[in-house]
């Protein structure tokens, strides 16, 4: 058996749905507002010297804290809808040709696991149907509403490796082939037997097995 892992943003994308979503939810101002209240720590965090998740989740809090839901939900089906020009045709071309051949793909992100479904309801069997799954970070909801934490670990460097292990922990029962394009993705990498550094990027990328 073949699996397929990819990361989503930046390798599935060409910009960090985060951002993007925080423009459609709140507009320009909204999004520079909040980039402007932590830009301390957002610089700190491209430095490595602050918890990329720690970062993530304050941005998170500060612009959906206390929404329900519902409307969340709803924010992220629109964008998903009205952003598929997000999308690399390459990757998707490439997700596509994954499930015609019978194997299982993947989305390992970091991104909320909620924003990240709605992207790929109309690929093959949809999200979390029987050839696509996602693993993303999970928000925390109580009483119907975001909270602003996180309900999981962030999705991110050898946590990917985690979720995928829980999904499929036979190792030895199938191919990894992993898709991703930042240090965030340097794990899964690794751990892939086949491996793709910042692909779908101009000059399609030979797919072929050795």
């Amino acid at each position: 058996m073949k699996i397929y892992a990819f990361d989503f943003d930046g390798t599935l994308t060409t910009k960090d749905t985060l951002i993007e979503l925080i423009r459609f939810a709140k507009g320009s101002k909204g999004l520079w507002g909040c980039l402007l209240k932590y830009s301390p720590l957002l610089v700190l965090m491209k430095l490595h010297l602050y918890s990329n998740a720690k970062a993530k989740e304050k941005v998170f809090a500060h612009c959906f804290s206390g929404m329900s839901v519902e409307d969340f939900d709803d924010i992220c089906q629109k964008f998903a809808k009205e952003h598929t020009q997000l999308l690399r045709p390459q990757g998707m071309r490439k997700i596509s040709k994954a499930i015609e051949e019978g194997s299982k793909v993947v989305i390992v992100s970091a991104s909320i696991d909620r924003w990240v479904k709605p992207f790929f309801v109309k690929t093959g069997s949809g999200a979390d149907g029987c050839h696509i799954t996602v693993c993303g970070t999970e928000a925390e909801v109580k009483e119907g509403k975001l909270t602003g934490r996180f309900a999981t670990a962030n999705c991110h460097g050898q946590e990917k490796v985690n979720r995928l292990l829980q999904l499929f922990p036979n190792r030895k029962s199938y191919r990894l082939i992993a898709f991703g394009d930042s240090h965030g993705d340097a794990q899964l990498l690794d751990y892939a037997d086949e491996a793709y550094y910042k692909p779908f990027r101009g000059k399609p990328l030979n797919f072929s097995c050795p």
